[in-house]
């Protein structure tokens, strides 16, 4: 079944809907996950972004210069906000932002209205077996995984941090010592996934 196909026949049968959108970084998470949302009338996205300890407290941890790592997120407060989505309460949820730009989660930016139906979040570590993330996952109705290769993934990720300020040497570091160490981790959870979808390079 094509994956529109899967989140219809789901939206079919039940009145909330919450997707999850897993991959390594670089996979194209977010551009997936919003034209998922964009394919059906009142969806949202939920990043898992937004929940990005902010730099001065990843500075204070002494955790800065990994940023991106499982432990660099507020992974609870992640799942406090899946659990209030989940109740479908009767008043608007908000959920946060992450400004790419300013590389900083922003509060408040995405309202989650009672009437949406569709919710697709997207993050690194939705099939991790680390607590919460367990958690998390029970409370997602599917987790697709988007199979990227690994040299297009690189190639994003570079131009991604040039683009935002760092030197090519820099970003090429960054890939090779925090993004790919991470996305091994991502990477050996896929086999839980729901749905693998491969991606064109």
């Amino acid at each position: 079944m094509e994956p529109q196909a899967r989140v219809a026949a789901r939206l079919a049968r039940q009145h909330r809907v919450v997707l999850g959108i897993c991959g390594a970084p670089g996979a194209g998470k977010s551009t997936f996950a919003e034209a998922v949302a964009a394919a059906f009338d009142g969806a949202a996205c939920v990043p898992a972004d937004g929940f990005h300890l902010a730099d001065v407290e990843l500075t204070r941890l002494g955790r800065r210069d990994r940023k991106g790592a499982i432990d660099t997120f507020d992974a609870y407060g992640y799942l406090t906000l899946l659990q209030r989505i989940r109740a479908q309460p009767s008043h608007t949820v908000y959920a946060p932002a992450f400004a790419r730009d300013l590389e900083q989660p922003i509060a408040g930016s995405i309202p989650v209205a009672p009437q949406t139906r569709l919710i697709v979040t997207e993050g690194n570590y939705l099939l991790d077996d680390d607590a919460p993330w367990p958690a998390v996952r029970d409370l997602l109705d599917e987790v697709w995984f988007l199979d990227v290769a690994r040299s297009e993934r690189q190639q994003r990720l570079v131009k991604r941090h040039t683009q935002f300020g760092k030197t090519a040497q820099q970003a090429q570091a960054w890939v090779r010592d925090v993004d790919e160490p991470n996305a091994d981790r991502i990477e050996a959870c896929r086999h839980k996934a729901d749905l693998i979808v491969p991606l064109p390079s």
